[in-house]
């Protein structure tokens, strides 16, 4: 999987929120069972995990147990290249820990916790007060790069360049499709999350320059906090004259409508109309002539292309239909002559 485990086996429950173990006693008892006869070295929780319930499921497992929110944030690391990324992600690891030290502090001061990561009670309390001051750091730090976006931003709208986001479900082919129109090389693999930090480059849309901006993934059910730490990398989203939101068409059912969903939550939440999206149903040479009829109907009413960018297919109908929309939005703002060619 992406953040480099090897899956050994899986127990399933439907209500992940019991008090003790996150999970049922007897689930847990069984989950104990499966992690001894597997040889597991590590469970992975799907769901949040409270500090005192993955502690009860660690020493009941005999393993480290990390929870889904805790993963997420090791392949957002993992990810990580830019000054800016690794400064959203140092944030939200922080944001993640700073509850779970509370918990934990106060785990020990009950006695239901041997110290804290080798800590006594007093040292604990410091620790906790060190992670609060290095959140508001951080914090301000992320603030100064959300600032000076808004710079760009505002010297780009000055220049009244028409601008284009990729936007869409991690691993749906955000950055291939970027690079095809670009030219541009950026790292492509399987795995989610390959983008954290946006890349913006010139395009020609018809017989305009444009800006094409490349994104961070969307991801369902993300926490509160890791939305907050990447806000500056999303709003490149919210500001774009349209977004291009890419959809893996060869997926499942199951799975696609999850990722439309999830995808058009995102786009409801940065205040994007949804006269400005074209949907763009990415990896069609994957997928039979019948299914993308299919994935269209379940769309409805709105404006769609099916591309490949792994081939090409379907990409001047994209660029067309780009072009159309973006004199649309120009006309809209009255800003339809001032539009550099």
């Amino acid at each position: 999987m992406a953040a480099g485990y090897e899956p050994v086996g899986l127990v399933t429950q439907g209500y992940l929120h019991h008090a003790k173990y996150g999970v049922g006693s007897g689930k847990a008892e069984e989950l104990a069972l499966a992690v001894r006869e597997k040889g597991a070295d590590i469970v992975l929780f799907d769901s949040a995990l409270r500090a005192s319930q993955a502690y009860a499921l660690a020493k009941l497992c005999k393993v480290e147990v990390k929870d889904r929110e805790k993963v997420i944030l090791e392949i957002f690391a993992m990810r990580a290249s830019t000054a800016e990324a690794k400064l959203q992600v140092q944030l939200a690891e922080l944001e993640y820990e700073l509850p779970r030290a509370r918990e934990s502090v106060k785990m020990a001061r009950q006695g239901e916790q041997p110290g804290f990561f080798g800590l006594g009670k007093y040292e604990a309390d410091v620790y906790t007060r060190m992670m609060k001051s290095r959140v508001s750091t951080l914090k301000k730090k992320v603030e100064g790069v959300a600032k000076r976006r808004e710079i760009f931003r505002e010297h780009r709208r000055k220049l009244a360049f028409p601008t284009i986001a990729l936007a869409g479900y991690t691993a749906a082919g955000k950055t291939s499709l970027f690079n095809l129109l670009t030219g541009e090389s950026k790292s492509v693999d399987a795995g989610v999350f390959t983008t954290l930090a946006p890349t913006t480059r010139a395009v020609m849309v018809g017989e305009r320059k444009t800006l094409l901006t490349d994104t961070v993934g969307f991801i369902s059910n993300l926490p509160a906090y890791l939305v907050e730490s990447f806000k500056s990398t999303l709003e490149e989203i919210s500001y774009a004259s349209i977004v291009f939101l890419l959809l893996d068409v060869s997926q499942s059912a199951e799975k696609f409508i999850r990722s439309y969903e999830s995808s058009a939550q995102a786009l409801s939440d940065l205040m994007v109309k949804p006269s400005r999206a074209i949907f763009v149903l990415n990896k069609c040479d994957l997928a039979p002539a019948e299914l993308i009829e299919e994935r269209k109907r379940e769309l409805g009413p709105v404006d769609v292309v099916e591309v490949s960018s792994k081939t090409g297919q379907g990409v001047e109908d994209l660029l067309r239909l780009a072009d159309a929309k973006l004199r649309e939005v120009a006309e809209e703002e009255g800003i339809e002559g001032k539009v550099p060619l």
